[in-house]
């Protein structure tokens, strides 16, 4: 039998519950994929293993069409594909009890848990694999800890989606959007809403966490030099964040 601990973990050691430290002592070893030569986020992962004596397998990350292909579902099933190939190569190997860290909550924007799908189906796994699930603090969460706010007006309904389709779901009506998987490229977007107010924050409890917080048209350029200051201290940068339509903001 082999059995995988999904364990989220926020934004890295500060933020692991009592459980998932727990679970992370008690596994044999942790899978993680390395994105390239220089993963900083795969060395908060080592980081986190070491403090709980934890053995890290490396799994080099499957390519991925990452240029805004034109059948985005379709070159992500793929990558989903080749991990799964990836993942069910180490875990026939190894057996025992895995841990896959996963950054946030593995709720939201994460794959690991369609890839266990897709790996209990699998004739030389099925009925050989089982898994669980450890919730860690999410980006949202932490945006909405920082900013001291809560995400919904009282009553309201709030809308979570990615940066890719912001401008779907202000046509489609939403007022008040989450927006998660964010980009330098994808900041163009906010332009057109100049009204709105936006709630923003990168590296949300990590080196070079940067807020910013106001009307778009206003902090615009303050929240594009904030996201890079975020990219030179850490490396790398993961936002999110809160917009409201003037509509709603005193609501």
């Amino acid at each position: 039998m082999t059995h995988v601990h999904v364990v989220g973990i926020g934004m890295g050691p500060q933020h692991l519950t009592q459980e998932a430290s727990a679970t992370l002592r008690a596994a044999d070893y942790a899978l993680a994929v390395r994105k390239g030569a220089d993963d900083d986020l795969l060395e908060v992962r080592r980081l986190i293993c070491a403090e709980h004596g934890l053995p890290l397998v490396e799994i080099p990350d499957p390519e991925r069409d990452r240029d805004d292909p034109a059948d985005y579902p379709g070159a992500v099933a793929a990558w989903h594909a080749a991990r799964v190939e990836a993942y069910a190569d180490e875990l026939t190997a190894r057996g025992g009890s895995a841990a896959v860290l996963v950054w946030g909550d593995p709720s939201l924007y994460d794959s690991t848990l369609r890839i266990l799908d897709r790996l209990g189906e699998r004739p030389d796994l099925s009925g050989s694999l089982t898994w669980d699930v450890i919730p860690g603090i999410s980006a949202p969460q932490l945006l909405a800890a920082r900013h001291r706010i809560v995400l919904h007006r009282v009553g309201r309904p709030v809308h979570l989606t990615t940066a890719r389709r912001l401008p779907e779901a202000v046509a489609a009506g939403q007022r008040t959007i989450v927006v998660m998987l964010g980009s330098a490229a994808s900041l163009a977007q906010l332009d057109e809403l100049p009204d709105w107010e936006i709630w923003w924050g990168a590296n949300l409890g990590a080196t070079g966490e940067q807020l910013v917080a106001g009307r778009v048209g206003t902090v615009l350029p303050a929240l594009r030099a904030a996201r890079e200051t975020a990219r030179r201290q850490a490396g790398w940068v993961m936002d999110a964040f809160l917009l409201q339509a003037p509509d709603e903001v005193h609501r």
